[in-house]
């Protein structure tokens, strides 16, 4: 009989108390093994630990739950730890993997993003952890997965509020700004923008000139339409805005503020911006993430019975496989230029604040 750990670490997502119920039901309810959650991410396994036994009872009406009922934190490093007060992080990766073993764990299963895959991978490189990884991201910009879960859910609520600020952007005559998550990937504003019928979408990957947004209302007015739809994600740029600061990290948040001002210059027109922060990571997750949680949570499993520790569960096509977590960390997956939904997006008049397609002037 095994005994494994589970944690989920990082921004939460819908579908996380999803995966914990699928491990739970497959691993204890089919294999009889001990599952063990580890609270607040790896910072459960250290201090005073957080971790209490997972039963079929506990993961009961999990599928439908939003959150994580282990918590998260974006503040689960062990190999750079600080306190509360602390000034200098300290590398607690040994005294982690102690614990675990003392905790009689074979191995943990670790739900989250890049980070925390990479604080897992660590793990098992210098202290003989062993770890199977499940890919969490609301952004859907982890690379060697084409789809993560809770991000569908994500665009299912940015697209439901473009729906809402069409009808009174109409009403009103108003060019109405959505800012949605997508530090460094557009793919929530790219999806949510496609799906509630926006008319602009800017996006981290392709810096945008206000101009050409400034054509777009320009030219909708002149058909007769007096409001404008944009959907902007939180990383997105002007062509003349250096994407660094001096911390060299992407300058993330007040996108669809900063394009609201632009325009503001260049246009006589009503703006409004709103900006949909976290209702995108909570609530319920819908239909099709939970059931790629609970394929992500079953496949795990199965990957520690088969003895393949180091792999991360991935999504390919349809398929649900197993592949080397180094293949997953260090590359973000972004929305390449030649991606099909952009053309499909051009191709129906949607512009992303680029020259691309237009005409000369």
């Amino acid at each position: 009989m095994k005994r494994i750990g589970i944690l989920t670490g990082g921004g939460d997502a819908p579908g996380l108390n999803a995966v914990i119920r699928a491990v739970v039901k497959r691993a204890v309810g089919q294999l009889g093994w001990t599952v063990m959650g580890c609270e607040d991410s790896f910072n459960g396994l250290l201090d005073q630990l957080r971790v209490r036994e997972l039963t079929l009872a506990s993961a009961s009406g999990l599928l439908q739950r939003g959150g994580t009922i282990l918590g998260t934190t974006n503040r689960g490093d062990p190999f750079h730890f600080r306190r509360g007060g602390e000034k200098a992080a300290r590398d607690r990766g040994g005294e982690l993997a102690r614990n675990t073993r003392e905790l009689g764990l074979e191995g943990l299963i670790v739900v989250g993003g890049e980070g925390t895959q990479k604080m897992g991978y660590r793990l098992m490189q210098e202290h003989g952890v062993r770890v199977v990884g499940v890919p969490k991201t609301i952004d859907n910009d982890l690379d060697s997965t084409d789809l993560t879960f809770g991000f569908m859910s994500a665009v299912a609520c940015a697209t439901d509020a473009l729906d809402r600020l069409h009808t009174t952007a109409e009403a009103h005559d108003r060019v109405m700004i959505l800012e949605v998550m997508g530090r460094d990937a557009g793919w929530i504003a790219l999806y949510a923008g496609l799906a509630g019928g926006a008319d602009g979408i800017a996006i981290p990957e392709i810096p945008y000139d206000p101009d050409v947004f400034c054509d777009k209302i320009r030219e909708r007015g002149r058909e007769g339409k007096t409001f404008t739809l944009l959907a902007v994600a939180e990383g997105a740029l002007p062509t003349d805005c250096a994407p660094l600061d001096s911390s060299g990290t992407v300058k993330a948040g007040g996108a669809g503020v900063q394009l609201a001002n632009e325009l503001a210059k260049r246009i006589d027109a009503e703006i409004r911006v709103t900006v949909l922060g976290h209702l995108q990571r909570g609530g319920s997750p819908i239909a099709f993430d939970r059931i790629l949680a609970t394929r992500f949570g079953v496949k795990a499993v199965d990957l520690i019975e088969a003895g393949r520790w180091g792999e991360m569960v991935c999504l390919q096509g349809t398929h649900v496989e197993g592949i080397p977590m180094t293949d997953a960390i260090g590359r973000p997956r972004l929305v390449h230029p030649d991606n099909e939904l952009l053309a499909v997006a051009r191709a129906t008049g949607v512009t992303f604040g680029d020259r691309r397609g237009v005409p000369a002037r």
